[in-house]
């Protein structure tokens, strides 16, 4: 089994609180005190039975590569990724409509992680990535979705198309969101009921396969000079547009 550093204070309390990772140890740059975030932290790792260690700040900087830790690091097994029907099941199992985010070759981590996080706060019941040429659920995207993904259910695939068309067979319909003449307005979009929505790379966006395959394409409208908005903003956008489709309950 591999093992990741976690860092930063919230992605390792999440981590913590999700119970979801093989966990063996929590490192602080410093003493944590009796109160605030680091005091916390340590009282939950140990009440998970965690070592708690007290180490030098240059040696979490190595370990982190340098990365903003905040003097926090949370060493952690292997993300818990699940398959596609583990998403579907617990859309079954709240009595909800499937709502589920798939990211289409998507590579940047800020990008990847303010994604998670609104899907998270948002209500989705699972997310799917692409196994290759896009980025996967790291130390960095933890730190990036401010530890959210802890608590997703995120499905790596090796054919994303494929798993599109698994949804539909679900009687999932399947958004895309991009740009276009062929595009529906985001506020005269159906984003009621079971659905999928897809969000492209920042730079190419959706890949043609994957754009056709899709059952609908949602655009959101600009009234400035920009042509378009951030993948994660926009992404962002559309999924509380589909959360408020569903009365936000």
């Amino acid at each position: 089994m591999s093992i990741e550093w976690i860092y930063g204070r919230r992605a390792a309390l999440e981590t913590l609180r999700a119970e979801r990772r093989s966990l063996k140890r929590l490192v602080l740059a410093g003493d944590p005190g009796e109160s605030g975030s680091l005091a916390e932290l340590s009282a939950r790792a140990r009440q998970a039975g965690l070592r708690v260690e007290t180490v030098r700040r240059q040696w979490l900087d190595d370990q982190t590569r340098g990365a903003n830790h905040q003097g926090v690091a949370l060493e952690a097994g292997e993300y818990p990724y699940v398959a596609l029907d583990d998403i579907l099941s617990r859309a079954a199992e709240k009595n909800e409509p499937p709502l589920v985010l798939l990211l289409d070759l998507i590579q940047d981590v800020q990008n990847v992680g303010t994604l998670l996080r609104t899907a998270e706060s948002a209500g989705v019941h699972g997310v799917v990535i692409q196994e290759r040429r896009a980025a996967q659920i790291t130390a960095a995207v933890v730190s990036a979705s401010s530890g959210a993904v802890e608590h997703l259910l995120v499905a790596q695939v090796t054919n994303l198309v494929q798993s599109i068309k698994t949804l539909k067979d679900a009687d999932v319909w399947i958004a895309g969101l991009d740009t276009g003449d062929d595009t529906t307005r985001l506020d005269r979009a159906n984003l009621k009921g079971a659905l999928g929505l897809v969000v492209g790379s920042e730079g190419s966006g959706l890949r043609r396969l994957v754009r056709e395959t899709c059952d609908f394409l949602v655009s959101l409208p600009m009234k400035g000079e920009v042509e378009s908005l951030n993948a994660s903003v926009a992404g962002s956008i559309v999924l509380y547009a589909a959360w408020q489709a569903r009365g936000f309950d």
